[in-house]
């Protein structure tokens, strides 16, 4: 006859078993609601990519110029900034072709490898001695040359090469107000601005509004690069130019984990992150490959993306453009580039629509998500925690209802009587 308290342990079961069902649903609360993929590793395994790194400016107090000298070096495997914008799916859809983007940075070497009969570059803007110009063209509409996974987000458009800084990379007011002139004047489909002012400039004002009206995407740097020697003081946040513009896309870097790098100079407001750290591309002089990062690396693959959107969707105006960028995005605490995305989605007047216009419209501050990243962690060990717990109830109970069922006799022990 089995003990009259074998109701009561299957109550007690029951109850284990709802508990073990409910509490792995925490979790879920705490996390951030993003589509973006975990953070991958370094393309070359933990040390990453052995190669030279691409200098945003030269020495200015330097007596004599010396150009960044060609890499010896070349990536063996696609980094993780292309895996993320998920470019070899993208690439399927468009490659950007019939789209011109002008870029305003150091110039653009025309025979760059992968970039060949795909570049115009007049004058100055043709000698990159600095080599980021060319570093961020193939970051745009590169084809990778002979290392076809190592491509831009576009690498069917055109480069218009215009100079935004003076040889050494020091940007200049006039000489981008100059460069977003010449693009307007060239019909440029998307203006690519990958320097930074400190002061707001009427002339440089004026020039962005007439791209605008033109129908050019103007695409900026939300920041110039943090300096690499200061007082150790901390910089006020403040809008920096032309990104601060109406209607410009302003775009900041973000590191694999989605948090902007350690040191970058604050700003109120940006429209998009992208990858800009430890990204890969070649340079002016030679095949060989560097290391880049920055915001202006960031700047270049959001106006990749953005002529892959005009050749998809060519009939739509700048300003859709915009919002489809930032209406696609990974919906995290900084807004994150999705190239696929950005081409393949359907939007209409639906909510995603309505909110990517108000995105746009009123700009996501970038915040660092290290405060999600630990609400998440506290989550997990309650989940642990908890189910250790559940384990241990069960166990108890199975042990207990086995006991009672012995008459509480050890295990083993006979049960005839004598």
């Amino acid at each position: 006859m089995r003990p009259p308290a074998h109701g009561t342990t299957r109550l007690l079961y029951g109850a284990g078993f709802a508990a073990a069902l409910l509490l792995p649903a925490a979790p879920a609360q705490a996390e951030p609601p993003s589509r973006a993929p975990a953070a991958l590793p370094a393309a070359d395994g933990k040390k990453g990519q052995e190669l030279p790194g691409m200098p945003t400016a030269l020495d200015p107090r330097a007596e004599t110029v010396a150009c960044t000298p060609a890499s010896k070096e070349k990536a063996k495997k696609q980094d993780w900034s292309r895996q993320r914008l998920d470019l070899d799916r993208l690439h399927r859809h468009t490659t950007g072709a019939g789209v011109t983007v002008a870029l305003v940075s150091t110039g653009v070497d025309p025979g760059a490898a992968g970039l060949e009969g795909r570049v115009t570059a007049r004058g100055e803007a043709a000698d990159d001695c600095v080599g980021q110009g060319t570093f961020l063209a193939g970051l745009i509409a590169g084809t990778g040359s002979t290392t076809p996974r190592l491509a831009g987000v576009a690498p069917g458009a055109k480069i218009l090469a215009l100079r935004g800084t003076d040889r050494r990379g020091q940007p200049d007011p006039v000489l981008v107000t100059a460069a977003v002139r010449a693009a307007t004047a060239a019909k440029a489909d998307v203006i690519a601005v990958a320097v930074a002012l400190p002061r707001k400039d009427a002339a440089l004002t004026r020039a962005v509004a007439e791209a605008r009206k033109a129908g050019a995407v103007v695409v900026a740097a939300a920041t110039p690069d943090p300096p690499s020697r200061g007082s150790g003081d901390e910089i006020p946040s403040r809008t920096y130019w032309p990104a601060g513009e109406p209607g410009v896309l302003a775009v900041a870097d973000m590191l694999p984990g989605g948090t902007r790098p350690d040191g970058a100079l604050p700003t109120g407001t940006v429209d998009l992150a992208a990858p800009g750290a430890g990204v890969v591309s070649g340079g002016p002089r030679g095949k060989g490959h560097y290391l880049g990062g920055g915001t202006a690396v960031a700047t270049a693959y959001a106006a990749g993306a953005v002529a892959a959107v005009r050749a998809t969707h060519p009939d739509d105006p700048a300003d859709a453009v915009t919002r489809r960028l930032t209406a696609t995005a990974y919906p995290a605490d900084i807004p994150q580039l999705d190239a696929y995305a950005a081409v393949t989605t359907v939007l209409g007047d639906s909510a995603a629509s309505a909110a990517g216009a108000e995105r746009a419209a009123e700009p996501v501050a970038v915040r660092d998500t290290s405060a999600t990243d630990r609400a998440t962690g506290r989550a997990t060990l309650f989940v642990l925690l908890g189910s250790a717990g559940v384990l241990s109830l069960l166990w108890a109970g199975f042990a207990l209802s086995r006991a009672r069922a012995r008459g509480w006799r050890p295990a083993g022990a006979g049960t005839t009587e004598g």
